[in-house]
């Protein structure tokens, strides 16, 4: 990560994924700053109407709706009500990551789909503020090899790996990070299921495993926290990040959701990053780097707090966790493989066809089954997430198959 200077002017903005709690986060704070920043482009999948409603408000020169096909109807509303230019499909999506009015792109696409403008973004030379995990773990070599390629300045969002960043020192620094710092420590809330008896896990419904305790966050992602994928997808995130190596990350329940991340320093010194639980701060953040602005979350008060609770993963209750790091030190395609089948896992336990204790069942028979290979070209990472969905839906059905 290299270092970027103050900005002079008014910085266009491209929101991939505008109607999430990201996107609805990111906008927040760029209309506190509208000095500061304009809204170039807004894309959804397929919410017309809430997309509609958001460049209504927002202004900004394109829309994309990736999950639709030309309408011309839809086309024209969007032109007579917002002003706004309407696109549509997967294509569409790289064309505003890459276009020349955008500054900074925020990629905020929940899943695969955002891959692709992702790395668009980062081939620009965009200043890219990262929210899609898949970018790095199913493509961390070529998406770093294109933010290094193209001189593009890339900023985590995750509040986790923004906190990370905040805790390490200057990008600029001569020291190499491997011989100054000893590990990073990502915290986890252990979601809504920390100290539920494990027995009780076969009978949660979706509906429980999305109640999380501190974030307000897309069902996915709660379903990702509540098994702690989510954690570990951040763990495969942290090591094309920072360059560190599996064993340097490590992963620490925090319950409370106040202390982000930590970094400790081979001297015995440790760094943390500290804050309510607000996505707009690491957004705020990563929008004013290397300056700060308002970001709108509550102020921390650690008096009413009292105290702060840590403690170590249990794998047995975390499965997931373990496959992670599994999938990382296997390299190549297989952190793609673990994806895909965790995408598959969660979207059949959301629909009522799967039990929750069976979605690391799924992704561990995927991974035993659909080998893995080299991940140096995109071609090899997608055709290895079509095979790892194919056998993951077929094991998700045999399992439920044997619930039923």
């Amino acid at each position: 990560m290299t270092q970027v200077g103050s900005a002079s002017r008014v910085n266009g903005i491209t929101l991939l994924g505008a109607t999430g709690s990201v996107g609805a986060s990111t906008l927040d704070v760029v209309a506190r700053h509208p000095d500061r920043y304009r809204v170039v482009a807004l894309s959804a999948r397929t919410s017309a109407d809430r997309l509609l409603e958001l460049c209504r408000r927002h202004r900004p020169r394109y829309a994309v709706l990736s999950g639709l096909e030309e309408n011309t109807a839809l086309r024209r509303q969007f032109a007579e009500a917002a002003g706004c230019e309407l696109r549509f499909g997967a294509i569409a999506l790289e064309e505003i990551a890459a276009h020349p009015d955008a500054d900074t792109v925020m990629a905020a696409i929940v899943g695969s789909v955002g891959l692709a403008p992702a790395i668009a973004a980062a081939r620009a030379g965009k200043r890219v503020l990262l929210a899609n995990k898949e970018a790095l773990v199913m493509a961390g070599t070529l998406f770093m090899a294109a933010v290094r390629e193209s001189g593009a300045f890339l900023l985590p969002i995750d509040s986790e790996h923004n906190a990370v960043f905040q805790c390490l020192p200057r990008a600029d620094s001569r020291v190499p990070l491997l011989a100054i710092v000893r590990r990073v420590l990502l915290t986890a809330s252990g979601g809504p299921f920390r100290t539920a008896p494990l027995e009780r896990l076969e009978r949660v419904t979706p509906d429980e495993a999305c109640a999380h305790p501190n974030w307000v966050m897309g069902r996915k992602i709660s379903v990702d926290s509540a098994t702690m994928m989510n954690k570990g997808l951040e763990v495969i995130e942290a090591r094309w990040l920072f360059d560190l190596p599996a064993e340097r990350i490590e992963v620490l329940i925090h319950p409370q959701s106040i202390v982000h991340s930590l970094v400790e320093y081979v001297d015995g010194s440790v760094i943390a990053q500290l804050s309510n639980p607000d996505m707009r701060v690491p957004i705020a953040h990563a929008l004013g780097f290397p300056e700060r602005i308002e970001s709108g979350a509550r102020p921390l008060d650690l008096g009413s707090i009292g105290q702060l609770v840590f403690e170590h993963p249990d794998l047995e209750r975390f499965p997931c966790l373990r496959l992670a790091y599994a999938a990382l030190r296997a390299g190549g395609t297989a952190p793609a493989i673990l994806n895909a089948a965790n995408e598959v896992a969660v979207g059949a336990f959301l629909g009522g066809k799967l039990r929750f204790t069976a979605i690391p069942r799924v992704i561990e028979n995927t991974m035993e089954q659909v080998p893995g290979g080299p991940g140096d070209s995109l071609d090899l990472v997608l055709d290895a997430d079509r095979r790892a969905r194919r056998i993951a839906a077929e094991a998700a059905a045999r399992l439920y198959g044997k619930a039923a």
